[in-house]
């Protein structure tokens, strides 16, 4: 199915805002030292995209949906984090746990007196609830454009597997600056292996987040998704690891492990996605 002429001057001026306020977020990283303003950026760009091109903003996906999928879109990322951490610790890519990070907790929430294992549990806890709830505003930023706005545009002309791979390649492409120029990442491993490794993270993410789109109708539920991986990766496995000389090569997004893990389970998606 080829795409109308609607769709193509609608996403053609989403891109356009996109790139506007892409600008303004990246500078605007530099002086708040926040990537919130970046993520709410293309949020802003999908809004204004709709009002412009008078589409209902219902259209995005507000509905809450089955609890079925918020909850699994919950707990998948959980899992599959918690999979890929266990295969590098007992790797010996990297060491459970972080002492050195367990004291700095510590301090922070003034458990002096509390043992490394209940204050790990208490951080556990904080990350699982508090931090997730606070990543939403960022989080809702971004996937009111990807999967609220792009996955159903797309979906107009393309079947699913396109509009997986398109959806997540864009967005794959978004992140791609930061990275070439320092800002998200790591300095240890090459940029190519870095763009490599993310790419497929991102793209095999995408998969998993489309399905769940389509199977809910709810943007919620790749909000959801995008949160709760987010927070357990950046704030409690990754921080929680003792990193040896090699770690950069398999630790978060930017190492090989975790993006291998969620490519499994998208290759088994994508089989369940192409008969929606």
């Amino acid at each position: 199915m080829k795409p109308t002429k609607d769709s193509i001057i609608t996403l053609s001026l989403f891109f356009v805002l996109t790139v506007v306020f892409y600008i303004t977020g990246y500078w605007l990283i530099f002086r708040m030292a926040k990537a919130t303003p970046l993520m709410l950026s293309v949020g802003v760009a999908a809004v204004l995209t709709c009002l412009i091109r008078k589409r209902s903003l219902r259209g995005l996906g507000w509905h809450w949906g089955h609890w079925k999928y918020q909850w699994l879109s919950y707990v998948t990322p959980f899992v599959l984090v918690t999979l890929a951490y266990v295969v590098i610790w007992l790797a010996g890519f990297g060491q459970w746990y972080n002492e050195a990070f367990v004291a700095e907790l510590k301090t922070t929430y003034n458990l002096n007196d509390w043992s490394d294992f209940s204050t790990i549990f208490f951080h556990f806890l904080l990350t699982a609830i508090i931090t997730f709830f606070i990543s939403l505003p960022a989080v809702l930023g971004e996937e009111i454009a990807w999967r609220g706005f792009l996955v159903p545009e797309l979906s107009r002309f393309m079947n699913f597997t396109a509009v997986a791979l398109t959806s997540g390649l864009i967005w794959a492409l978004w992140h791609w600056p930061l990275i070439i120029n320092g800002l998200y990442g790591n300095s240890t491993t090459p940029i190519w292996f870095q763009l490599s490794t993310f790419t497929l993270f991102i793209l095999s993410s995408a998969m998993i987040m489309t399905y769940l789109r389509y199977k809910s109708g709810s943007l919620w539920s790749a909000t959801i998704y995008h949160m709760s991986g987010n927070i357990f990766i950046q704030k409690f496995f990754t921080p929680m690891t003792q990193e040896t000389p090699q770690s950069a090569w398999y630790l978060d997004e930017f190492g090989v492990v975790l993006p291998l893990c969620v490519t499994i389970l998208a290759i088994d998606v994508w089989h369940k996605g192409r008969q929606t």
